[in-house]
């Protein structure tokens, strides 16, 4: 429906050859916007008052010239210059009833918008470390980033979608460890598990199912030599680190990281089940281990070498961050030769940039908020432009049963998994209440209005709107009358009630709103609208009958809510979520 207006603003501009120069550089789409108040029309756009200066007029006096070169439309009522030069557009009812017999047209592709070449958009989300199994928290950014996903490609753009596996360093090591000793312990060690290994159940589990042929049973002594049975205290860290190096010292290198590949592969793979269960599936799993043994490290640190981006100091190398943005140089190499995680940054996003994508979106954890900086700065050094990295953080997700605050803590295996959340309330509900607030902003998940079959829960009442639907197509079925789609639309001007004007507005919104959340990458609006588009049906369901003795009126009912059907379940469909015909 915007497009339909700034064409007309266009062509306008197009008769008026003496504003060529001053509408140049303007880009006309943003000068057109809904209004707030129908008493101020359908549209306003403010291009006299932007053309004004430019074109050395008055805006008042620029908009009479606009509106006078307006083209003759049935698509429009009438056209009315309004304060210090907006122009507002009055749009008749032929307006919404071609959205509607377009909507019926285009159906599931409603909304949509053509494909676009470039830019071609990598999206990394989740990215959890395979530690154990996904907490709520990693809900969130598994449906935050799906459904940007798919608002992305709503709006015409080439996304892969792709999941980055921290599959290398310490904690790997800590995982590993911590599955060697529960099989220690159900070989009957005795031994206090270290207190800043991971605890949860789970890894008895993946305890009991590592393939152990050919490592032997070590006794308690054997394990502790030299090391303390308990951590002393604030030395947790030196403590497992201590361990860790002796499991090695016994197991030897091959064998120790035969039990941690086979660890963080179980749980890898029960976080892609997770995932996917859940209606989040990725095209690629990219492994961090994969960098250095493909030596990608290698190869994006001596880019940075050769364009004289890296210098030495106090034994170890140091990027020139700060001379692109960053607050300070940061290192890359260690004084005793260990790459550090930004060396591994930098290299997993040159080799992103390599694959050939020309944008990309990383959505992480609120305390990755100085990570977009660095890690732009290194992509200018390589020779990118540094604005084709977008980082998106996600604030965290507090769960709330009856009232009370629940803890997440992986290490401690104190921690509710989205597997446990999802089969409480369900995907539909999880997905839908994890994108109703903006990822910036903190979310209080209440279970107990996610599992309601009220109006008070708002993914309920968006799908009973559409269920309420399927269930007037039975009665007709039933009733033993049909519905002719062409005659509904040849007489959707039999539609002037109160309700049925607000739904065709509200109708007509949609692929602008679509645009709206993915240019924003914000599924909040969304939300929001289906939620306002489910209130307008059930207002109408409410008020008026649909199955009608006069044919030609209910035909055009119907249609009106087919259209309505149709939009919900779009809608539904980006956000993850199921259009049930019954409930």
């Amino acid at each position: 429906m915007k497009s339909v207006v700034t064409k007309l603003v266009r062509d306008a501009l197009a008769a008026l050859p003496e504003l060529a120069d001053a509408a140049a550089d303007l880009a006309l789409e943003t000068t057109v916007e809904r209004t707030r108040d129908p008493d101020h029309g359908d549209f306003a756009t403010n291009v006299a008052m932007r053309l004004a200066k430019p074109a050395g007029m008055n805006p008042r006096a620029l908009a009479a010239k606009i509106v006078a070169a307006i083209p003759a439309s049935n698509d429009v009522d009438k056209v009315e210059i309004a304060g210090p030069g907006f122009i507002n557009i009055y749009l008749g009812a032929a307006a919404f009833h071609a959205e509607v017999a377009l909507i019926l047209e285009r159906d599931v592709c409603y909304g949509r918008q053509p494909q676009k070449l470039t830019p071609r958009i990598l999206l990394e989300f989740v990215s959890a470390n395979p530690t154990g199994p996904l907490h709520v928290g990693h809900g969130r950014h598994g449906a935050y980033g799906a459904t940007v996903g798919n608002l992305l490609e709503a709006a015409g753009y080439d996304v892969d979608r792709e999941y980055y596996v921290n599959d290398a360093g310490r904690q790997m090591d800590i995982l590993g460890l911590s599955v060697w000793l529960r099989w220690l312990e159900a070989h009957s060690m005795k031994l206090d598990f270290p207190a800043a290994g991971y605890r949860g159940e789970y890894i008895r589990d993946i305890a009991a199912a590592v393939d152990t042929k050919g490592i032997a049973v070590v006794d308690r002594g054997v394990l502790l030599n030299g090391i303390p049975a308990d951590a002393p205290e604030g030395d947790k860290e030196a403590h497992i680190g201590a361990l860790i190096e002796r499991a090695k010292d016994l197991l030897g290198k091959d064998g120790f990281n035969h039990i941690r590949q086979q660890s963080l592969e179980s749980i890898r793979q029960d976080i892609e089940q997770d995932l996917a269960e859940f209606g989040v599936v990725f095209d690629y799993w990219y492994s961090e281990q994969s960098l250095e043994s493909t030596n990608r490290i290698d190869a994006a640190l001596a880019i940075l070498r050769d364009r004289d981006m890296l210098y030495e100091k106090d034994g170890a190398t140091w990027f020139r961050a700060e001379q692109f943005g960053d607050e300070k140089d940061r290192v890359v190499i260690r004084e005793n030769g260990v790459k550090t995680y930004f060396a591994s940054d930098i290299a997993y996003h040159f080799d992103k940039r390599e694959r050939g994508y020309d944008y990309l979106i990383d959505i992480l954890g609120s305390d990755h908020h100085g990570y977009a900086p660095r890690v732009s700065a290194g992509l200018a050094a390589m020779g990118y432009d540094a604005g084709s990295l977008e980082v998106e953080l996600m604030q965290f997700v507090t769960l709330y049963r009856d009232g009370e605050k629940l803890s997440m803590s992986t290490r401690s295996g104190e921690f509710v998994t989205l597997r446990e959340l999802r089969n409480e309330v369900g995907n539909d509900a999880a997905r839908f209440f994890y994108v109703m607030r903006s990822n910036d902003q903190h979310l209080d998940f209440d279970l107990e209005l996610a599992k309601s079959r009220s109006n008070d829960n708002p993914v309920y009442y968006i799908q009973y709107a559409h269920a309420r639907i399927a269930s007037v197509f039975r009665q007709l079925a039933e009733k033993k009358l049909s519905h002719d789609g062409a005659n509904g639309c040849r007489g959707l001007a039999l539609l002037v009630e109160a309700q049925e004007k607000a739904l065709f507005a509200a109708l007509s919104r949609y692929p602008e709103v679509i645009l709206l959340a993915a240019t924003n990458r914000a599924p909040q609006h969304l939300v929001h609208y289906l939620r306002e588009l489910a209130n307008e049906f059930h207002s109408y369901y409410n008020a008026h009958a649909f199955i009608v003795d006069d044919v030609a009126l209910r035909d055009a009912r119907l249609t009106l809510i087919t259209a309505t059907r149709i939009v919900i379940s779009n809608g539904l469909s980006i956000l993850g979520v199921s259009a049930p015909e019954k409930m």
